[in-house]
Parts: C-alpha cells; structure tokens; sequence
C-alpha cells in the first residue's frame, strides 16, 4: 500500500510528542480481509502507568479533488472503526489531516456534519512546523 505524502514527517511528529510508534502499518485481519492503519502507537500515561493505546489513518488531501479524498478517509475510517471494535477495543481510532485542510475544507457544514456522524476523532499536524496543533475528541 502506497504511504501518504506526510507520513514519515507525521511519524517524526508522533515521536516528538512522546508517542512510541509500536506499528507501521498497524496491520488486522478478520477471515479473508486484511486491512493496514497507517500507524499504532502508545504512549504510557502519569504515576497510573497505563499505557494509552491509539490507531492512526493519516491523509495528506494532496490528490486532485477533496470530495474524493474525504470519502476514501470516512470508507477506511469506518472499516478500522468496527475491525478496531472487534479485535483491539480498547485502542482509539484517530483521522490524522494537515491543518491547512482541517482550516478550510474540513470547517464545511457537511464535513463537519459527516465527521460528527462517524464519530471521528481527528488530530491536526503542521507538517512544515512539525507539530501537533490539536487533538480532537
């Protein structure tokens, strides 16, 4: 499978922000169908010493047409979604975009409304400043 444009600048930026990268790809199968998450990761968290457990699909939006990008991201962001539920519930799926893209296209009402009907958590990533801008839940 092809990576994205950024990934090895989002996996730098994971690590600087004290993640482990502990896959990459993060890959599940169930029967037949195999699927890879762009990046698993840990991060082990204060004096509890729990290991907080996350899966990464990260899109560049670099191809010609948003529309088309955006639903390929909801399409594999919903199969790692339930593929996640079955097999590794306890990890928490993000959609990891640019924050140029996350400061235009997706503030559109039905972008908004689609990210809010998949349930999707999103982390916004400068990858020319290297660094997570935001987190959301």
């Amino acid at each position: 499978m092809a990576k994205d444009f950024f990934h090895d600048i989002f996996k730098e930026i994971l690590v600087a922000d004290g993640w482990e990268v502990t896959h990459d790809p993060y890959q599940v199968r169930v029967g037949t169908i195999g699927y890879e998450i762009d990046f698993g990761a840990e991060k082990l968290i204060g004096a509890e010493k729990d290991n907080v457990k996350i899966a990464i699909e990260l899109k560049s939006f670099n191809g010609p047409s948003n529309i088309n990008e955006f639903h390929k991201a909801v399409g594999q962001f919903n199969d790692y979604f339930v593929i996640l539920e079955m097999l590794d519930p306890l990890r928490i799926l993000y959609l990891a975009v640019p924050e140029e893209i996350w400061n235009t296209f997706f503030q559109e009402v039905v972008i908004q409304k689609a990210i809010q009907r998949i349930g999707a958590k999103i982390i916004v990533f400068n990858p020319f400043t290297e660094k997570i801008v935001e987190w959301i839940d």
